[in-house]
Formats: structure tokens, sequence, C-alpha cells
């Protein structure tokens, strides 16, 4: 009878302390949904904003990557089949990959994608999140701590929900070496509360122009030539809500890993044949 008791009590503790975890976390996303709302900048998405944001991308930003970039994008033709929105999935290894992923971009797709921004990183001053959030359309999401599903993502679910596209890096910071980190699984999760497709991006070339650690980009020694960098737009990916996440970024990374040319370089087997560009982003 006294064992029968002690299990009970160790039942009713067990339920006791998963209850105030559960509270902990839903606490704690709530408290990171309300410090990413102050952070962010929503008149950086108005149509003034967005206007000023295409002048300052096609006329500053543009020509000064073309002096030391040559765009190439594939794949772009996916956007004649595809409807709003979507999460972009790219690799993540220089601060040019965004501004050559949305320069990638058709021009209705561009002026309806946010990208999220390590609010840890962009958002600890207010002229720095100001000055992103107009030039790239970032929003804030947290790297530590947060999850997807319990209040932290809030802001970023009412976007989507008013069928903006949202561009992600999974890896959470960018790469030091140039080759795929590990993914976190925010992307799939968001994908699926959503019910929309993921677009797995790859980005080649930005990390040998601009690594981590250069603030300004760089020319190739030999007759200082610019730097090829190409932009790999991917097949969609459909998650389903049952799916494991960390099985739906394993089709991301499987699709980045090919494009990277990682996999047929570990088997000893020749790349595929490589698909025409489009030609120059622009």
């Amino acid at each position: 009878m006294g064992r029968a008791k002690r299990v009970n009590r160790s039942v009713r503790d067990v339920r006791a302390k998963g209850s105030e975890l559960g509270r902990t976390a839903a606490s704690r996303g709530a408290e990171i949904s309300r410090n990413m709302r102050r952070l962010d900048v929503p008149w950086a998405r108005c149509a003034p904003a967005r206007m000023l944001r295409e002048t300052i991308l096609q006329f500053v930003l543009g020509p000064l990557m073309d002096l030391y970039t040559r765009p190439r994008v594939y794949g772009r033709e996916l956007f004649d089949r595809l409807g709003h929105p979507v999460v972009f999935v790219a690799n993540h290894s220089s601060h040019l990959d965004t501004p050559t992923i949305l320069r990638a971009l058709p021009l209705r797709w561009r002026q309806r994608t946010a990208v999220a921004a390590a609010a840890d990183y962009f958002y600890t001053k207010r002229a720095v999140a100001r000055m992103v959030a107009l030039t790239f359309n970032t929003v804030p999401l947290a790297r530590h701590g947060g999850g997807v599903g319990n209040g932290s993502t809030e802001h970023v679910d009412c976007l989507i929900d008013q069928r903006w596209n949202l561009l992600m890096f999974p890896e959470g910071t960018r790469s030091r070496d140039g080759r795929l980190g590990k993914m976190r699984s925010g992307a799939a999760a968001i994908a699926q509360l959503h019910d929309i497709p993921i677009v797995p991006i790859y980005v080649k070339g930005t990390y040998d122009a601009m690594p981590p650690g250069q603030s300004w980009p760089k020319r190739r020694r030999f007759l200082a030539r610019r730097h090829r960098v190409e932009v790999h737009f991917g097949a969609p990916i459909h998650a389903g809500r049952s799916e494991p996440r960390h099985d739906v970024m394993d089709r991301v990374r499987e699709f980045l890993e090919v494009e990277a040319g990682d996999r047929f370089a570990r088997a000893g087997e020749p790349a595929p044949a490589e698909r025409q560009p489009i030609g120059p982003a622009v």
C-alpha cells in the first residue's frame, strides 16, 4: 500500500513539473514575442518604403555589387507556377547573401519577401535596425530560446497570413569556412504551421567575394577579376504536418549539398550537368 502511495505521489510530481515547464515555455514564448514586436519596424513594409528599397537595390547596391561579382541565376522559371506565400531557405556564408538573393527574385516576389534577421545581431541598436529593415525588409527573429509554436514568432505568422514570403538562413549564422553548417528546424516548423512550401536556395561564390570578418567585397587577385556568384532555386518542398521537422530540413540540405557538389565529391562521382543560367540577376 505504501509503495502505491509513493508511485502516485511520483506521478503527481511529474505531472506538476510538466505543467510548470509548459507554463514556463509559454511565458518565455510570450515574452520573446513581445520583444520581437517591439523591435520590428513595420513601416519598412509600406508602399513608399518598398519603392525606396527597390531604388536602393537597383541603383546603389546593385551597381556596387557588380563591381566585384558576376551574378547568375538558375531555376527562376519555378516562379511562373508558384504562388505566395513560401518560406525561402538558403545557405549562409556572407553578408552578400541577402542582397544577392533579393536581386535574383522576380520583382513581384522581391517586393513581397521579408528577411528573417537575428535580433541579437541587427536589432541591438535602433538606428541599425531601421537601416537594415528599410534596405532589406528584415524582421527580427530570436536565435536562442524562442522555439516555434509557442507564440514567439507571432509577428512573423501575421506577415505570412498577409501573404508575405519569408527568407530564412537556418544555419543561424554565417559559415566560417564556406561549408554548410548545422541547420535548425525553425523554417520547417513555420512552413508546417502555415501549410506552405519551402523553396530551397543555394548561393555560391559570396563566401569568396566577402567572407565573414571582411567589411567590403574584394576582387580576385588574378587580373582583378570579378567573382562569379550563382543563385540556384530548387523545386518547392512540401512538408506534411506530421513529418518530423528534421526530416524536412534533411530534404532541404540534400538539395544544398547536391548544388554544392558535396555529395558527388564524397562519393567520387562526377557532378550533375549544370543547368543553363537565366542570366544576370536584375
